[in-house]
């Protein structure tokens, strides 16, 4: 199971999100989206022992690329939510945050995407099954 303290931090992100759009700020909400979406990645490809959770281990970091490997895998095991969840995020971190193009109303059409995400990230380890962890590790 994903452990608690990041389930918690991931949580929280979304939480801090929320609020945030609730006081009329889209673009750190798109921020904290994002960031719990990347936690919810991490989470899951240290989960099933992923290489590239190893990799970002080693290097003392993940990079865009770990990320979007980790999604792929993720995402073929998991479904296609997990890749629709992560691109919403990164629509948020570029469009909502870094070119602050995104109105209140753009992010919170993007929120479903990323709750689902999270609830996928807190149960995942309840759907493994036989064989699933080495089918994520191909």
């Amino acid at each position: 199971m994903a452990e608690v303290g990041r389930i918690r931090l991931i949580e929280n992100l979304f939480s801090e999100a929320v609020k945030l759009l609730e006081r009329g700020d889209p673009i750190q909400s798109s921020e904290k989206l994002y960031k719990a979406a990347e936690e919810c990645i991490k989470a899951l490809a240290e989960e099933f022992s992923l290489d590239e959770a190893k990799v970002a281990d080693e290097r003392g970091r993940w990079t865009v690329t770990l990320l979007e490997k980790a999604v792929g895998k993720i995402a073929g095991n998991l479904g296609v939510e997990v890749r629709i969840a992560w691109d919403a995020a990164n629509y948020l971190h570029i469009w909502g945050f870094y070119e602050t193009k995104l109105d209140v109303e753009d992010v919170k059409s993007r929120i479903p995407a990323i709750e689902k995400l999270i609830e996928i990230t807190e149960k995942a380890p309840l759907k493994t099954h036989k064989g699933m962890r080495e089918n994520l590790v191909k």
